[in-house]
């Protein structure tokens, strides 16, 4: 067949390029785990016929993520929230106001957090094995522990490119692949063709520092989980914390790509095809994740009485403006504002921490000092407004900031990895009103 042509959507100030198989309604977005690269994708005719099996119930958008195939290259590490944009952005440019979204493994986060953070732009989610930590710990001994991802990180450094290299990795990750030249040869142009090197090196230390633990349980819309029999239990571990979540297991694979085995993909599929035709009307959802932000002037009541009425309404007012300037400037939506204090939200905790920090240092050219509380998680709408525990959560901790501080939660913290962000622990915390305790971190200047 001829091969889509190649589009591209801005993303900031990035290019991200994507195509269009197949037509719609539905839509489904299919995003690759590691590597992609649009164009030697259509050389493989077993991957091909995967893409076919997706569009022959779907128009399915495919796209290279920045940093990999013919995506503007990054070097950096990205953080999921730059991902989660670089989707978004990609939907608009298509035209595509909601969508399921097809991938797995090390591609599930990003959209573990764009269905939790956009679930009006998604119909479901169809993943293969997805993760949940990309680092070992006492609640997911699944993932490679910090030394085996230093061993790693290491060959990748000193090897990604080269042809031995890339050809045990094919071993590695498809035990079941074409045993031909033709197909090892392809393997590793695919692979040079998605990630350089310093790419590469990024998104593997992207996916060891990915932990979307906090957000599975703001899951809401509809999920398929297919797992090779040997990977049950981490399956099981995501199914059990996603609100409506199906597991459907595929006995004869044993490596990561559904598309080898002719039984394999078959029964992938089915499942998927019969999953999104069960799918209702996509009614509006009233339940998001958002990072809400709380302010507080510190010893205002103080500062009042020594500027009086007339001298302390005018630092307030310009106190109000700077906050909303700022709030508009990094895409916050502000909710309510008790005199000397604001709560708002935002779409990605990244946003919210350069928000705050911008907040406190504007604020503080105006001789005013503030503690700034931040907190990501499932919040409910209510006549425009947030409501739900997460807000009540996101207000403890602004209160146990201490002056000219920004005080996060752990979620906050884990879904910024990779932003360059630096934190001080602050120990663990029991918040009023709210269940459980809770460690906590001040965002470190710089």
């Amino acid at each position: 067949m001829e091969v889509p042509d190649v589009r591209y959507a801005r993303s900031g100030d990035v290019a991200i390029a994507y195509q269009i198989v197949g037509s719609g309604p539905p839509d489904l977005v299919f995003v690759r785990a590691y590597a992609s690269d649009l164009l030697s994708t259509w050389e493989q005719p077993l991957l091909v016929r995967h893409v076919l099996g997706l569009a022959g119930f779907a128009r399915v958008l495919m796209l290279d993520k920045r940093g990999t195939g013919l995506s503007d290259g990054m070097r950096e590490v990205q953080t999921l929230e730059t991902r989660m944009d670089d989707l978004r952005a990609v939907m608009d440019d298509a035209s595509i106001e909601r969508a399921s979204i097809f991938t797995g493994q090390s591609g599930s986060p990003l959209a573990t957090l764009f269905a939790a953070t956009y679930p009006e732009r998604t119909d479901a989610l169809l993943l293969l094995e997805p993760m949940v930590r990309g680092t070992w710990a006492p609640d997911y001994p699944w993932a490679p522990t910090e030394e085996e991802w230093r061993r790693w990180l290491s060959d990748v450094r000193a090897a990604w490119g080269r042809r031995d290299f890339l050809v045990e990795l094919l071993a590695e990750w498809a035990p079941d692949a074409p045993q031909t030249l033709e197909f090892r040869d392809w393997f590793v142009t695919h692979m040079r063709r998605s990630l350089s090197p310093g790419a590469a090196l990024a998104l593997f230390r992207t996916t060891m520092e990915t932990d979307v633990s906090g957000v599975l349980p703001a899951v809401r819309v509809p999920t398929l989980v297919l797992h090779r029999e040997a990977e049950r239990q981490p399956a099981e571990h995501f199914a059990q914390r996603v609100a409506d979540c199906k597991l459907v297991c595929l006995p004869k694979l044993r490596g990561a790509f559904t598309w080898l085995d002719d039984a394999t993909h078959e029964l992938t599929m089915r499942a998927c095809s019969e999953f999104v035709a069960s799918l209702g009307s996509g009614a509006a959802r009233e339940r998001i994740l958002a990072t809400v932000l709380f302010t507080d002037i510190v010893d205002s009541t103080t500062r009042a009485v020594e500027l009086g009425d007339e001298g302390w309404r005018t630092i307030v007012g310009r106190h109000n403006a700077v906050v909303r300037s700022l709030l508009a400037a990094h895409r916050g939506d502000e909710h309510d504002t008790a005199g000397d204090g604001f709560f708002a939200s935002f779409d990605g905790p990244g946003r919210a921490i350069a928000c705050a920090r911008a907040i406190r240092a504007e604020l503080a050219r105006l001789g005013l000092e503030i503690r700034i509380g931040l907190h990501t998680g499932e919040c409910e709408r209510v006549d425009g407004k947030l409501a739900g525990i997460a807000v009540v959560t996101g207000a403890r901790i602004s209160s146990l900031a201490s002056p000219g501080e920004v005080l996060v939660s752990s979620t906050v913290k884990d879904l910024v990895a990779g932003s360059g962000f630096a934190f001080d622990d602050r120990g663990e915390h029991e918040l009023k009103g709210v269940p459980g305790t809770w460690r906590l971190y001040a965002v470190a200047d710089g």
